[in-house]
């Protein structure tokens, strides 16, 4: 039974929303692990045949972990493939499976905001201690932004989910991906 009804054009704006998302969150996946490989590599090269490691190397890496780490959390979102603990929920009759999988679509798309705001306020104080990387001088605040930003991502991931749940009878463990 669905809870709530939406327009076919609020409809379609969610999933203009969430096509974007999955464009933005592939580019950078995907830049990411190719930017981080060919990092590695050339620091293999670098040592093989110039006996130097690239000073900068390990700090690329640190960094590329960062973005890939926290916009990953939004794709795992996307696609339904986060953790789940469900032997007991799948134990439960279907209308009780909904009424979770609801409150965890919520409280978890609400705790990834305030995940985020607490990061933007340490993000705060770490732009205001002017830190930079070793290596490269680049300011570390920066560097951290990819922290809010993937669990932005992530929190309207889950809303997504909600809002899909109380739209459709089935459960849905993202927006598109049912359980």
């Amino acid at each position: 039974r669905t809870i709530l009804t939406i327009s076919p054009g609020a409809v379609k704006v969610l999933r203009r929303l969430d096509d974007a998302m999955g464009k933005f969150e592939a580019f950078v996946l995907s830049a990411g692990i190719l930017l981080l490989a060919v990092n590695m590599i050339a620091n293999v090269l670098g040592r093989v045949f110039f006996h130097h490691s690239f000073y900068f190397a390990e700090e690329v890496g640190s960094i590329l972990m960062i973005l890939i780490t926290f916009i990953g959390i939004g794709y795992a979102a996307r696609q339904g493939r986060h953790i789940r603990m469900s032997a007991i929920i799948d134990q439960l009759s279907r209308p009780a499976q909904k009424a979770v999988r609801l409150f965890v679509t919520l409280t978890t798309g609400l705790t990834m905001f305030l995940l985020a705001y607490y990061a933007v306020g340490y993000i705060a104080v770490v732009a205001r201690l002017g830190s930079v990387t070793p290596a490269l001088q680049i300011p570390v605040w920066l560097i951290y932004l990819w922290i809010p930003v993937g669990f932005s991502v992530t929190g309207i991931q889950y809303l997504l989910a909600f809002i899909q749940n109380l739209r459709k009878p089935e459960i849905y463990l993202s927006f598109t991906k049912e359980d």
